[in-house]
């Protein structure tokens, strides 16, 4: 907790904040399933463009499959 209060400090802003907890918090998950959290972010933002909005869970860590 407190290495993240010392990271979050600098964020810039309270979006910012915001923006890099919720990537810190997916990459973390990742983690946790035994996922490689770099692989899954590139495939992930790779796919993004043309992904249906309605299908967003099959995005998240948990579902990745590569």
């Amino acid at each position: 907790m407190t290495i993240t209060r010392k990271n979050a400090l600098f964020a810039g802003s309270d979006g910012g904040g915001r923006t890099w907890a919720t990537l810190a918090t997916l990459l973390t998950t990742a983690k946790l399933n035994d996922v490689d959290p770099q692989a899954w972010l590139a495939d992930t933002l790779s796919i993004i463009p043309d992904h249906k909005i309605t299908k967003v869970d099959e995005l998240l860590p948990w579902q990745y499959l590569p």
